[in-house]
């Protein structure tokens, strides 16, 4: 399956650049100001890197779902929200994968460029779908959970190397990138909603 025409896109600049070994080394401390405000704005209910809540206060999933089976129709601003949630935390998460030295911006794109698109609900999305795409795409939150494993033990490793080097390994760097990527098609398709085309099993 292509991953190119995805409708969701994550990409990170690759800091190629030595990195702030001080900020590295406290970095779980220096997080907790911006995950707390993350906290408040995206609810209790989270759908790892990406928050999920069931109504206001989290991506808009549960009034999506009903709008979209009743009145067919995605309103613009909810996209919107949503599409800004996304982007904050996953700043916010690559901060804390050490992915980026940068603190997380509230508003700014910074290193982290995300492209979802807005659909076309009569073209693109079909009549139903949003009440099972959640369930089919149960075979990618196993794989993603196997990934996320792997991602943290790469995080942990990537702290070592940028605290004698500098650096983060460029293969490190792209594997977790990549798992952010492959979260963020589930995302957009069995949360989000935005797209009926199933998630390809990919980190590229």
């Amino acid at each position: 399956m292509s991953t190119t025409a995805f409708p969701a896109t994550l990409t990170i600049d690759y800091p190629d650049r030595p990195l702030d070994r001080l900020s590295t080394f406290f970095r779980p401390l220096l997080a907790i100001p911006i995950v707390i405000l993350l906290a408040l704005i995206a609810g209790p209910l989270t759908h790892s890197p990406w928050p999920t809540a069931l109504g206001a206060g989290g991506v808009l999933f549960v009034p999506t779902v009903l709008m979209l089976l009743f009145r067919k129709k995605y309103p613009r601003w909810w996209y919107d929200w949503n599409l800004a949630l996304v982007n904050f935390s996953t700043r916010c998460a690559a901060y804390l994968a050490l992915l980026s030295d940068e603190y997380p911006s509230t508003d700014q794109e910074q290193e982290v460029h995300i492209a979802i698109s807005y659909p076309n609900v009569e073209l693109d999305l079909s009549p139903g779908m949003p009440l099972i795409k959640w369930f089919l795409a149960i075979p990618h939150y196993i794989v993603l959970w196997a990934l996320g494993i792997a991602a943290v033990v790469c995080v942990i490793i990537a702290w070592f190397a940028i605290l004698f080097t500098g650096r983060y390994p460029k293969s490190l760097f792209n594997f977790v990138t990549g798992v952010f990527r492959w979260s963020l098609r589930v995302s957009a398709y069995a949360f989000l909603l935005t797209t009926d085309q199933y998630p390809p099993f990919s980190i590229e």
